[in-house]
């Protein structure tokens, strides 16, 4: 399992193919920007993962920001 916390821009590309490489059988994924996630969910999706858990956590009350966990389990 890989537990990947990337700063707000998300994994990108690079890392996510990086990582597919070593071919985990689940990686946690936590993110601020519900953008970037779905960005990168895709990235996983494309080479094989697919999302079988999405939790959101309000970690900042009365704004607009929360966290998202995601679950990927390779297909």
């Amino acid at each position: 399992m890989v537990v990947a916390d990337p700063p707000r821009r998300g994994l990108g590309r690079d890392l996510v193919d990086a990582l597919c490489e070593h071919a985990p059988g689940r990686v946690l994924h936590v993110a601020c920007d519900p953008a970037a996630l779905a960005r990168d969910v895709a990235l996983f999706a494309g080479r094989g993962y697919r999302m079988t858990e999405l939790r959101a956590f309000d970690a900042f009350p009365m704004t607009h920001h929360f966290e998202c966990v995601a679950l990927l389990e390779r297909a």
